[in-house]
């Protein structure tokens, strides 16, 4: 997860990078940075709008071109206006034999609002041969103080990052939890249509979600309507705008995250996400999901809603 945080935030660098390396590290980094954005769908909308502890635990496939080579795991606590929220990833077979990646990200803070408003975040990733850290610190929205090890590779090229980016912003895993808003029904468009802020620790980016579709499902843990949320990078600094591998992320329209709502509460549990690479798409699949223990599987292929 979000090993680019080490390369001085630039997201989605690798991505979509062709050159001639060997496939499984490649496929290794590509797993590791499409975190970046998923920090901004995954899990999205987990948080009830209610003040009441509440838990949360799933586990989610990750698999390019249709091969599976990783896993995640995200655990939430909420607890009146507080909450925690932790993840960790590994890459599996070929691909997490040849790299040994995986990552752990965690946030804690406080609810209110139309958005999370953390206190901390904090992210590790290791492969065979290099490690990454990054810890922040936050208050109001904005960003008290930052350690990154190793520190980013200066680059003449590079956004310029200046304290105005460090404002109304909130950290990659914090970027997870979304209040419902409008009716916070099944089939209301509002529970997409939204701008993420995202401060990394090294880059500010948006990640911008808008309704797309509404999409029929029918399996043992739901069977209904779900929304199909279109998504957007956006770069604002600490970006190398003239990488190829940006610049295809920040054209790039074929990313979506789908979101289910969860019966009894105002939240939305997404249990698909995928984006376009120029190595070929990413999906991230929930396998598995409980909601103050009460677990599910998640649904079956969801096929196209009849207009």
């Amino acid at each position: 997860m979000r090993a680019h945080l080490a390369r001085g935030g630039d997201w989605g660098a690798g991505l979509a990078e062709g050159r001639a390396v060997r496939p499984a590290r490649q496929r290794a980094r590509l797993a590791a940075r499409v975190a970046g954005l998923c920090g901004g769908l995954l899990c999205a909308g987990f948080l009830p709008m209610v003040a009441s502890a509440a838990s949360l635990s799933a586990q989610y496939d990750i698999s390019l071109i249709g091969l599976k080579i990783g896993t995640a795991t995200v655990k939430g606590d909420f607890a009146q206006d507080r909450y925690k929220l932790e993840i960790w990833a590994k890459l599996t077979g070929l691909v997490g034999a040849v790299t040994g990646g995986k990552g752990a990200a965690s946030a804690t803070g406080s609810l209110g609002g139309a958005r999370p408003v953390p206190s901390s975040f904090a992210v590790t990733t290791a492969t065979s041969d290099k490690s990454a850290m990054v810890r922040m610190a936050l208050a109001a929205g904005t960003v008290q103080a930052v350690e990154i090890k190793p520190l980013p590779e200066p680059k003449a090229d590079r956004v310029a990052l200046t304290e105005a980016h460090k404002r109304g912003v909130v950290d990659p895993v914090s970027a997870l939890i979304m209040p419902a808003q409008g009716a916070g029904s099944a089939s209301d468009p509002a529970a997409c249509n939204r701008t993420i802020p995202v401060f990394d620790g090294a880059a500010r980016f948006d990640v911008v979600l808008t309704y797309s579709r509404t999409e029929m499902v029918k399996g043992p843990a739901y069977d209904g309507p779900v929304l199909v949320c279109a998504a957007r990078y956006v770069p604002i600094a600490g970006h190398r705008p003239n990488r190829p591998a940006n610049k295809f992320m920040e054209e790039n329209r074929d990313m979506e995250t789908w979101l289910a709502p969860v019966d009894g509460a105002r939240l939305f549990m997404p249990f698909r996400i995928s984006v376009r690479t120029m190595l070929g798409t990413t999906v991230i699949e929930a396998s598995h999901f409980a909601v103050n223990g009460r677990e599910g599987r998640a649904p079956d292929k969801p096929v196209r809603a009849q207009n």
